[in-house]
């Protein structure tokens, strides 16, 4: 058992919270306290109603996710945002969200941590947010065969490539969840090839005018890497438990 004041501590420190600015309402940190303390770590990508009962049937008392309750202030705590608060409140759940600091985190965020799941070296980073940079370029990845392959082994068949880059790409960009923040940089970072989780319907046409490499992966699959590590974290430091929730999210 341990304290949830000294669990949120080490969390805040380690994603360094206070430090990374995120997009508007994502509001980072603890967003659903419970009675204080903690046995059991879970982590999920989404703070959704089935994530909830998920932890709740493992006995989990921390939830650490990526996309948290409150991107938007709510109108009133009504309908689907009341169940999901009323039951985790009922099951003692404290949720915790970390957006852009386990995108960006150099150790355990997510563009590197699928880097290192590719066999890939970081070289650098770029696209700064508010002074952070958001994504990284890598290399390593040989031909475009081979990177298709890296990514099959990690993802299965459950990614898009469109392809009308280069066929020995010698740095590769990697920007998890929607990755059309990324693409005027391209060019700009010495590389034509993205692996991201989302674009739009648009960039297609862009590639094929721009050339582009386009490895889309999916957003929730891009995005599990984070929370899972920071619940290995949280868990060795603490000496808890934790598992990963899987929601099956295809998108």
């Amino acid at each position: 058992m341990a304290q949830l004041t000294d669990i949120v501590s080490f969390c805040d420190q380690l994603t360094r919270r206070r430090e990374v600015a995120d997009f508007p309402g994502a509001n980072n940190g603890l967003q659903l306290q419970n009675n204080g303390t903690v046995t059991r770590i879970g982590a999920a990508v989404d703070a959704g109603r089935i994530p909830f009962e998920k932890a709740i049937e493992e006995g989990i008392d921390f939830l650490i996710v990526h996309h948290g309750m409150f991107w938007n202030t709510p109108r009133s705590y009504s309908g689907p945002l009341y169940h999901k608060l009323k039951l985790a409140m009922d099951h003692n759940l404290a949720v915790y969200s970390s957006h852009l600091p386990l995108d960006a985190h150099p150790e355990i965020g997510n563009n590197r941590l699928l880097a290192e799941a590719l066999g890939l070296e970081v070289a650098d980073w770029f696209l700064p947010h508010e002074g952070t940079p958001i994504a990284l370029l890598a290399r390593g990845a040989g031909s475009r065969e081979d990177l298709k392959d890296r990514l099959r082994k990690e993802f299965g068949e459950a990614f898009t490539a469109i392809e009308f880059g280069s066929a020995n790409p010698a740095r590769i960009a990697i920007l998890t969840g929607s990755g059309r923040s990324a693409l005027a940089e391209l060019k700009r970072q010495g590389t034509d090839t993205l692996i991201t989780g989302e674009l739009r319907q648009e960039h297609f046409n862009l590639a094929q005018e721009e050339g582009l490499n386009l490895y889309l992966c999916g957003h929730y699959a891009t995005e599990r890497y984070g929370v899972t590590a920071l619940a290995e974290q949280v868990s060795r430091k603490f000496d808890l438990p934790f598992s990963f929730l899987p929601t099956g999210c295809p998108l």
